[in-house]
């Protein structure tokens, strides 16, 4: 027999701190605890399903909306809304915008981040806000560009992205 008992010392720990002997759970037990999941896990998985399930379009303009009223108020100039739907399978919209500033610029970005987390839409990445010429907000399906006025021109993004895709007509043979 050991010097500690045939338990292992684990009696006279019990005995030293005053821990209770806890009985072992069955896997049964186990099992169905965690098979039944809180009201509200299931009430946001069936809204999630529900979103799925939603045309992109309505997701989206409610998406604008709010970038569109961040932007607002945090008095961005030149709000300029480009439709990428059907052109692009990288967003369906961008919107660009100008601020007075490189602080002006950060500023709104930052706003627009945290407005779009307290409305569920989840953390949303900023590029950009530490030199604040081009910052680039990534919301899912609409992204965000707002740019210091000099900037703007230099890059011309709504020229790129409203030329017209050209028409595909039948060859003529």
């Amino acid at each position: 027999m050991s010097p500690l008992g045939h338990d292992g010392g684990r009696t006279l720990t019990r005995k030293i701190t005053g821990a209770k002997k806890v009985p072992p759970k069955s896997r049964a037990a186990v099992k169905s605890v965690a098979k039944k999941p809180s009201k509200k896990v299931v009430s946001r998985k069936v809204a999630l399903k529900k979103a799925a399930n939603r045309p992109l379009y309505a997701a989206d303009h409610a998406l604008l909306e709010r970038i569109k009223a961040s932007l607002d108020d945090d008095k961005a100039e030149d709000i300029v809304t480009i439709d990428l739907a059907g052109r692009s399978a990288l967003a369906d919209a961008l919107i660009i915008a100008t601020g007075r500033s490189s602080r002006h610029v950060a500023s709104i970005a930052e706003h627009l981040a945290r407005r779009l987390k307290d409305a569920g839409y989840g953390t949303r990445p900023v590029n950009g806000a530490a030199q604040g010429d081009w910052v680039l907000v990534d919301a899912g399906d609409v992204i965000v560009h707002v740019f210091r006025a000099e900037v703007r021109d230099y890059y011309d993004l709504e020229g790129m992205w409203s030329v017209e895709e050209p028409q595909r007509g039948r060859a003529v043979g």
